[in-house]
Parts: structure tokens; sequence; C-alpha cells
């Protein structure tokens, strides 16, 4: 039986990893949040790490808030770099497989045609910067690593643009969406089963992947089919970036190419409207 650690089990990917660990055969999963582990704490991750027998570490730790970090840079870095580097060397002491959650932040948004894995990195935010960094730590570190990017993750758990929407879209009549960045929402249940396969495989196609949902939208089209899907009577409204100015900037395109996943690990991907439609339905 394989025995997987998986960090950040309170975040929403986490949580889908949770839900579908109750049919897994022949692995045992064990969860820990920042209350059971803390991985910015070296000694401490060491010490886990030498309590159990972990074939893998499932790393959902991260820290997430894009526009706070701009101001907390430095629990940013603590967190998404020397939190990386820590469970990077545990993984080494331990000859444990790490399965790291990156993000389509480390690219610049300037490109218009999908990102590939090789593709030079250029963040715009100190999220993206720190994501990145926490990348290079673990190809320093470890050999035998997944690092997987992925983007506008959404799910029926913690905060995100589906439960945001859904709650807006019941409080108001109208709602002004911005049209001009461009990307992949992903299911963060499609992640996880996404994870779980690759577990099963025992794969040793190790490197850094590309795993968003198929298919392209706006957040003013991701929006509008939220609405549709859920029967929601809501007028949105179309606006430009510069309307709703953030802390942080966001790259204007952040597609993914994922013909290196499907080649590599055999692993099929849905197309985004198929999923946000069984996450609606699991929430309505």
């Amino acid at each position: 039986m394989k025995t997987i650690l998986v960090t950040g089990a309170n975040g929403q990917l986490g949580k889908c990893l949770q839900e579908l660990s109750a049919v897994c055969r022949n692995m045992k999963f064990v969860f820990v949040g920042s209350e059971n582990l803390d991985i910015t704490d070296k000694k401490e991750t060491l010490a886990f790490f030498d309590k159990s027998n972990y074939e893998y570490c499932v790393n959902c730790a991260g820290y997430t808030a894009v526009d706070k970090a701009e101001q907390d840079s430095e629990k940013a870095f603590l967190v998404n770099v020397i939190g990386v580097e820590n469970l990077a060397l545990a993984c080494l002491e331990n000859n444990t497989t790490l399965i790291h959650i990156s993000t389509d932040f480390v690219f610049d948004g300037i490109s218009s045609i999908p990102y590939k894995e090789e593709d030079g990195t250029k963040p715009l935010s100190v999220y993206g910067r720190t994501k990145l960094d926490g990348e290079k730590v673990i190809q320093e570190i470890l050999k035998e690593f997944f690092v997987l990017r992925t983007s506008w993750l959404y799910s029926e758990y913690g905060n995100n643009f589906m439960k945001t929407m859904l709650r807006l879209g019941n409080e108001r009549s109208e709602l002004g969406i911005i049209s001009d960045q461009i990307g992949s929402p992903t299911y963060a249940k499609d992640l996880a089963r996404a994870i779980i396969r690759i577990i099963e495989l025992g794969s040793n196609e190790y490197g850094v992947y590309h795993y968003s949902s198929e298919g392209v939208a706006s957040w003013y089209d991701f929006a509008k089919t939220i609405f549709e899907l859920s029967n929601t009577e809501v007028i949105v409204n179309s606006i430009p970036t510069l309307s709703y100015p953030t802390p942080a900037k966001r790259p204007h395109y952040s597609v993914l190419d994922k013909s290196k996943f499907k080649k590599k690990l055999g692993i099929e991907i849905p197309y985004w409207r198929d999923s946000l439609k069984e996450a609606i339905s699991s929430l309505i």
C-alpha cells in the first residue's frame, strides 16, 4: 500500500483529495494542515517525515493571496520558497516523490499562444515570483518530482471565483466582469483526480507539467457560464482590467499547453464547461 502525505489539506485542492481518497484502493493518505505541520520550520518538517515512510508528498500548501502578497512578501516567500525547500529536503532524505502545485502566474501573459513548460518565465507579481522560486528550489534539490502548473482553480470548497459569482448572482441584478484576461478555468477535483492517477501509474516521467482544463475563456465567459448553468438571472457586463485595478498585476493571457502532460502521462483532461457543470450540480 502506498502512503501519501498531503500538505495544505484545508485548501480547496486538499479538500478535493480528501473527498476522493475515500475510494482509493491500495493508498493510505495522511492529510495535514499548518496546524499539524509547519513546513516553514525545517527541523519540524524533517522530524515529521522521519515518523513514517511516505512514497509521495503532494504539496497543496501555499501562500495564494495574490494581492495581499504584494504587501506581505516575506510571508509569501517563507511559505512558497522556504517551505517548499524544506519539503524537498525531507523528500530527498526519505526517498519520497514530491508532487508540487504551481501556477500560471510564473508567466507574464504577453503570449498569444498557449504556454509550454519550456517557455521563458517572467512573473508580474510577488506571488508569481515566489511560486517560480519554489519551482527552482525543487529542481535544484530533487530528481524525482512532478511540478504541476495550473490556473484559475475553483471547486465546491474554500473561496474561489465560481462560489463568489454564485453568491453575487443572488445578491445583485447586474455585474461587471473582466473580459480581457484569458485562461482556462480548472476544476480542482479534476486536478486531484490527475494527481491520484499519477500515483496509481507509478510514473517516472518526472518534471514540470502544465495541467488546466481543456478550452479557453475570459473571466467574463466564465461568469456567464456559471450563471447559465446555475439558472441565475443576472446582467453581466464586459469590463477591461483597467476598470478593476488590483495591487498585483495579472497575466492577460495564461492559457497553458497541456500536450506534454497528455503525451507523457497519458491522462485525459476534461473540457472546462463539462467540469463546471459537475461542480455547480454538486452545490445546488
